[in-house]
């Protein structure tokens, strides 16, 4: 017999084996994305899954098996729902070619055996279909009825109808997307309902009645198993409903069929995570779902082996009650900053419980470095209250101590108040925790050391957003950084904006080393310049395409007093990353080689990005640097974020303390022309009066209705003229500051321009624009269409700048008049005459005064239609000049001898 010929493909889609729905939806919907792929299914060991693919997918889709596959041709391999290489033996041979291309898309966590891909799209979402649901709409790819009904039943099973904790938003719209375009609920219902048959059961009662329980260093853990001579269908359904029905938190069943026993694992308590148990038997999954199967093993001995395993993973159980301080030593929020410091130096304490007038009833933490930090501004005989922490976490003093730790560990509060019934019962401080890891440090679980956990790593998400060249150039600063002996991160906005997936090519970078030298070695090896400042321990580089690469050494900033520009001191990224203003720009991201991608988040940054929040680092944020309370305002309204509760807080603590004056008017000016190039400043400006910051800069900036209004239009008016692409370009700061002191007195203004530290030329120009602004007005109160040339209203605008202009656009209310004047900006102030000066010196004219004067009057003739042809103007030219009698030339008076 012939051998069958191998199909010769060069894209491959496949899948882990014992696929689910969820797998077998994803390979459909990546073959999308790849159309010119092959289909290689891995097997399943659904029965249900095995007759769906079978009767309609295989006819459908196409489907091949490996062994029909030339791995010789194939050059991309896809993976969707793993990417664990023990889970994809059967394209084993595929993988093992050198120059295969690898692309993933994977919802599971990282494991150690993870493929190296080209392409990685790994979300920890509900279903790894939701992913491929969200590349296909970036795409503008649609399905089909039938397939949008396939892709949703993966996204049902793998989010348990959406019942399931690791259901995601985007599992939802998903969902939500396939249901308009055709998916069926009807089918994926029938497809998922399940009845039981009698063998199963059979097999359930087996597994109700071999159920153990067994405490685990205070942790139930249920163990059941069941045995059958051949396969049965649907066995991790049975788990799940015996899960179900027997209210079970943390569950393990051993089905041995056949030669084999299949080990599936279900788990409610985030202490035990199943799908790290079942890898040391092979398999995977998530932290609540997770299987393997197991050979040449039998269920005794791998029941014996989970036991050890399970011993090992769950650590004891620790409760408050055995570490808390009492009674606890608290302030109250009426008493003055001076009060608490002289508290927490004298009992040595970081941080202090902050508590009601006359009560134990707990308000908020104040740390001692705050309450220091505000002695240093003077502020000793504030209240307490005013730079408080309010957003604390608490405990009862009956609850377990994993909690205390996630608090200290995990979000980083040194001190825990123990509440009961309402009131402050003791404490547990940072300190406490430490003593305990020193003297029982097995009872710590690994997963609550930061330093222990797993970085999320975005090189993926790098490659996929940056552009080729600032991914290469990213690369080439960790190359250099790792030959100086230095670490290097990309860090703030730049970060922050890959996060959100906006375009931001501003560069910062700060070094663990020379930031200085580092740069010195970065201009010279990409052939480009740099400047240092040597104070500030920071370079620019300027690279051959003029691209510019900010360089800073790690540092933390001091600040002297209120207002003041700071003093740098060496210090680490961590340091450096709190100086910043909002928790969200203190990200960082190391470029390193070894460690490239690795995102550096210690302050909650991801957390604020998902919630949409800006929030300051620490409470005395704007007394140092008021100027953050306008780039709170600023990225709140470009970002449709919110300003923190705690953070606007401050804001009005900080203006009603008046720190907000004490700016020199040159930064309060940069900050302000910051928020006018804004896509639109008008949520910023409201935002500063709500806050009374436009007043705080001058009385004269309160925002009226018909200010309000006139902004509004200033920045539909900007968008327009930006869209045309026009020459010159307007100054955006110059407009709204036009709007903003719309209908204030003329004499009043120079009072602004000097708050804002113009310098004599500015205010010189911005008075001067205003007044050429009225006197446009006066002249354009009394032109009307029909009555008056269109001409006329033309020569009025043309004295003014582009500023003027636009201004005048966005003020007026008559829509012929608005008409008009956008006729003018985008095509009026451009014509030209066609007769030109060599024509008026064939009439006999000499170049002169009535040069120009005929010239303005061609023009107004063709802008108002009367000489729109070359000849009409032409005949209009010498009409003019047979109208200008010659003038007499005076005698050259004669020199005496």
């Amino acid at each position: 017999m012939n051998q069958a010929k191998k199909i010769a493909a060069r894209t491959v889609i496949t899948s882990h084996s014992n696929a689910d729905f969820d797998a077998l939806a994803a390979m459909i919907a990546a073959s999308k994305l790849y159309p010119e792929s092959v289909l290689v299914f891995p097997g399943s060991q659904e029965k249900n899954l095995r007759n769906f693919f079978i009767q309609s997918t295989t006819y459908l889709f196409n489907f091949k098996e490996s062994k029909d596959i030339d791995p010789e041709g194939v050059e991309l391999l896809v993976v969707v729902d793993t990417r664990q290489r023990s889970r994809l033996s059967h394209v084993q041979k595929i993988l093992d070619k050198k120059d295969v291309v690898i692309h993933v898309y994977d919802h599971h966590p990282d494991s150690d055996e993870d493929l190296a891909a080209a392409k990685s799209v790994v979300k920890p979402w509900g279903s790894c279909t939701a992913i491929l649901v969200k590349e296909m709409r970036k795409q503008g790819l649609h399905p089909h009825s039938e397939e949008a009904t396939i892709l949703g039943l993966g996204i049902f099973e793998d989010t348990g109808s959406f019942g399931f904790d690791s259901t995601t938003e985007h599992d939802f719209e998903a969902a939500a997307w396939l249901r308009r375009h055709g998916m069926e609920l009807g089918v994926i219902s029938d497809l998922l309902s399940r009845d039981l048959s009698a063998e199963q059961i059979t097999i359930l009662g087996d597994l109700l009645d071999s159920a153990k329980t067994h405490d685990i260093h205070g942790t139930e853990v249920v163990i059941a198993e069941a045995t059958t001579e051949h396969f049965v269908g649907d066995f991790a359904f049975l788990v799940h409903k015996l899960m179900d029905m027997e209210n079970i938190r943390v569950l393990f069943t051993l089905g041995r069929m056949g030669d084999r026993v299949h080990l599936v694992a279900r788990s409610k308590n985030p202490n035990v995570n199943v799908g790290q148990i079942c890898s040391y038997f092979g398999g995977g999954g998530h932290a609540y779902a997770a299987s393997a199967t197991i050979k040449d093993k039998t269920p005794a001995e791998i029941r014996d082996e989970l036991f050890a395993i399970l011993y090992s993973h769950i650590k004891p159980q620790l409760h408050v009650e055995a570490l808390v301080s009492k009674p606890p030593l608290v302030i109250e929020e009426h008493r003055p900053m001076k009060d608490a410091v002289e508290l927490m130096t004298r009992f040595g304490l970081k941080s202090v419980p902050v508590v009601g007038k006359g009560g134990m009833s707990c308000v908020g933490i104040l740390q001692h470095k705050i309450a220091d930090k505000a002695m240093s501004h003077g502020l000793g005989e504030v209240q307490v209250s005013e730079y408080m922490q309010r957003k604390y976490s608490s405990v009862a003093s009956d609850a377990d101590l994993y909690g205390v730790m996630e608090i200290i560990l995990g979000k980083r509060q040194r001190l825990v108040p123990v509440v009961d019934k309402g009131l402050i019962t003791g404490v547990i401080t940072r300190t406490d925790l430490v003593n305990l890891m020193v003297e029982e440090p097995s009872r710590i679980p690994e997963a609550l050391f930061p330093e222990r956990k797993q970085d999320r790593n975005i090189r993926s998400v790098m490659r996929n957003r940056l552009p080729q060249e600032v991914y290469d150039l990213l690369t080439t600063a960790g190359e250099l950084a790792q030959e100086l002996g230095y670490v290097a991160f990309a860090v703030g906005g730049f970060v922050r904006d890959i996060l959100l997936d906006r375009v931001n090519f501003d560069l910062d970078l700060v070094i663990e080393g020379d930031g200085i030298a580092f740069a010195r070695a970065m201009a010279k090896k990409l052939g480009g310049r740099f400047k240092s400042h040597k104070k500030f321990k920071t370079a620019v580089v300027i690279l051959p395409n003029d691209q510019r690469v900010d360089v800073a050494t790690a540092r933390l900033e001091y600040y002297e007093y209120p207002a003041a520009l700071p003093t740098v001191e060496l210090s680490s990224i961590k340091m450096d990353l709190y100086r910043r203003d909002f928790t969200i720009n203190a990200l960082a991201v190391n470029v390193n080689p070894n460690v490239f991608g690795n995102l550096v988040d210690f302050f909650g940054a991801q957390r604020d990005i998902k919630d949409k929040v800006v929030r300051v680092l620490h409470s005395l944020s704007f007394v140092e640097d008021p100027t953050r309370i306008l780039r709170a305002i600023r990225f709140e309204a470009r970002f449709n974020f919110h300003i923190g509760p705690q953070t606007l807080r401050l804001i009005k603590n900080a203006v009603q303390l008046s720190f907000f004056n004490r700016l020199s008017g040159s930064r309060i000016f940069h900050e302000f022309q910051l928020i006018t190039e804004e896509e639109n400043p008008l949520p910023c400006f409201t935002r500063m009066e709500e806050l009374k910051l436009l007043e705080a800069i001058h009385p004269l900036l309160k925002l009226t209705a018909e200010r309000l209004r006139v902004l509004d239009e200033l920045a539909k008016v900007r968008g327009w003229y930006r869209l045309l692409y026009l020459e010159p370009k307007a100054a955006p700061w110059k407009l709204y500051l036009l709007g903003l002191t719309m209908n204030a007195p003329q004499d009043k203004v120079p009072q602004i321009c000097a708050r804002l530290n113009f310098s004599k030329r500015e205010e010189r120009e911005f008075l001067a624009l205003r007044e050429q602004i009225g006197e446009a007005l006066g002249r354009l109160m009394t032109w009307s269409e029909g009555k008056d040339k269109l001409s006329e209203l033309c020569r009025i605008l043309e004295q003014l700048p582009v500023e003027g202009v636009l201004f005048m656009l966005a003020r007026s209310k008559r829509e012929n008049m608005r008409k008009h004047i956008s006729q003018y900006l985008s095509r009026l102030r451009y014509i030209s005459t066609d007769v030109k000066g060599g024509d008026l010196k064939s009439l006999g004219l000499s170049p002169g005064p009535d040069f120009a004067r005929i010239l303005r009057q061609i023009k107004a003739a063709k802008i108002d239609g009367l000489a729109e042809t070359r000849q009409d103007q032409l005949d209009m030219a010498q009409r003019l000049a047979a109208s200008m009698s010659p003038r007499p030339k005076k005698a050259r008076p004669r020199r005496g001898k």
